[in-house]
Order: structure tokens, then sequence, then C-alpha cells
């Protein structure tokens, strides 16, 4: 048995990607997209007619509209190849608006089962600011449910797990990223790899802090740099993988113990945390790293989507 092979045993296994075509031989149960994803695939030939097309047939209803469009287009051929959920992401540029969230989600939603998509095969994604829980937390309640994404911090998936969304993405090669560069030469890579990882860390004490509480939101490891990260993180409810770590981890037949447990977790001495706005916006405002990531994610997602705009004009 390969290691994507056992780890599908032990974790829900989801395609980090908008190629429909090669997500097919990894066989995943969900997938996830974002704005460079879908960029980085309508750049490709055999795309290149989805955002022809959706140009083609919806441009005079402006760009909001072609792009929730494109979105839902690439949404419903990925659950054409997999049995579980697509996630779909609202405008970046929404991220610290509560109303225009919910409205958008709802539009993308209403696309998709005009599409005759059923809503629990959807989740919307939404920056993890308290704006966006905010929308998450009405939007859940309403029966759609979301994906919690460029989540750097204790405090933010605190915050989500109160506001009881569907699933976080905790962003692990980012937090990695954000601590090597701090580092600088006093960076030791043997060191903080694997359960030393900073990125590993974070999600793990989430995870554990949500099973010890009987906290039922989803947790998603995303955003990985090596297949170490994903390794350590065996046993997640469910993690988000590039194609090229896929075919890595297909690879490698090394053994996967199981690294996350939710009964151990259950026996451990974790105490019980509840965030109010400025509890939240404090502990944001004091973790550097979850600061700067969550901003500079933001802005990544929307030059995209600038970019993804410029092609339909």
């Amino acid at each position: 048995m390969n290691q994507l092979e056992a780890l599908k045993q032990l974790t829900t296994v989801v395609a980090d990607t908008g190629d429909f075509h090669q997500m097919a031989a990894f066989t995943p149960k969900d997938a996830t997209t974002n704005p460079s994803l879908i960029l980085k695939a309508v750049q490709k030939p055999e795309y290149a007619h989805l955002l022809h097309e959706a140009v083609t047939r919806y441009g005079a209803q402006g760009l909001d509209e072609t792009m929730n469009r494109l979105l839902v287009r690439f949404g419903g051929e990925i659950l054409k190849i997999i049995p579980g959920r697509v996630s779909t992401e609202v405008d970046a540029r929404l991220s610290f608006d509560t109303e225009a969230t919910v409205t958008r989600a709802r539009r993308i939603i209403d696309l998709y089962q005009g599409e005759g998509v059923h809503v629990d095969r959807v989740l919307i994604k939404i920056a993890s600011t308290w704006e966006g829980i905010q929308a998450a937390e009405r939007l859940e309640r309403d029966g759609i449910h979301t994906n919690l994404t460029l989540l750097f911090s204790f405090a933010q998936a605190v915050a989500c797990g109160q506001a009881k969304v569907q699933l976080i993405s905790p962003f692990v090669g980012r937090i990695y990223d954000w601590f090597k560069k701090s580092a600088g030469a006093a960076w030791d890579e043997e060191a903080m790899a694997g359960a030393n990882d900073p990125g590993v860390k974070s999600v793990r004490a989430i995870y554990n802090f949500y099973k010890k509480h009987g906290i039922a939101t989803e947790v998603m490891g995303a955003s990985f740099r090596n297949a170490g990260q994903i390794t350590a993180l065996a046993g997640c409810d469910l993690l988000t993988i590039s194609p090229e770590l896929l075919a890595q981890l297909a690879t490698s037949e090394a053994p996967l113990p199981k690294a996350l447990d939710a009964g151990a977790a259950q026996a451990m001495d974790i105490p019980f945390v509840s965030l109010n706005e400025a509890s939240f916006r404090f502990a944001m405002n004091e973790d550097a790293m979850a600061t700067e990531k969550l901003a500079e994610g933001i802005r990544a997602f929307v030059a995209d989507t600038y970019k993804l705009e410029a092609m339909m004009k």
C-alpha cells in the first residue's frame, strides 16, 4: 500500500486544484478551488473554452455574474468526477463585508441548484475575518455550508467553532513560510520538520481543541509545502493536497502512522475558550503571523481575481 492509499484510510483526501482532468487520477473524495487555482486552470488550452463560454453567455450581465458562472461551471465539472463536495470561493474583495458575502454566497448556491447540484455538495469558501465568520454563521443557519479559509490562528478556529461552520482550512504551509522567513539563517529545517513544523503544530492544537470540546466543525489542513507536513497530520478530518504532492504520496511506500486521534484528544487537559468580537480582534492583533498572512492571502486572491476579470474583458 502506498502512502496515498494509507492516508485515505485515516483521513478524507481532498484535491486542491481547479484542474479537474488531473484530479481524476487520484480519486479524491472532495475538491477545493480558489481564484488562484481557477486562474491557473483557464490559462491551459483544455480549459480556455470555459472562460470563453462564460464571457459569451453572461458577459452582458457584468463581471460579478460572469465570475460566478465561471466558478460554478468549474465546480460542476469537478462534481462529475468526485463523490463528495466542492469548495467555491466568494470574491475576496468582500472579506470585510458580512452582508455582501452572504448575498454572493446565496447567488452561487442558487446557480449550483439551477444546474441540479444539491446544496450539500457545495461548500462556500470565505476568508476567516470576523466579518466572514459572521457571514458563515448566518449561511449555516440557512442550510448553506461553509469552508472558512485563510485560517492561521487558534483565535480564528475558536470563532469558527462558535459560529458552527461546517469546515475550516488552516494553512499549514503559509504558517511554515512565515516562521522560516522570520528565523532567517537560524532556521533549522530538520529540527522544524514533521511534528515540530509550526504549521503542523497549529493544526494539531486546533484539532485537539475541537475534539476535546465536542465541536463538530471539520478540520481540513491545507497549503502544504512538502509531504512531511501531510504525513504528520495523518488522521486529521480532511487534508486538501495539490496534485504534485498527491503524486509524491502515491509513489512512496513508507509506513504512515496515525498522527492525530480524536479519542486521545478527548483525554487531554485542554481548557475551553470562547471569544467575542473584541477578544477576537485583540488575539489577532497579538498574533503577527496570523495578521500578516491573512492580509497577504486576501491580497493575493484579490490580485488573481483582477487578472481573471482582465481576461474576461
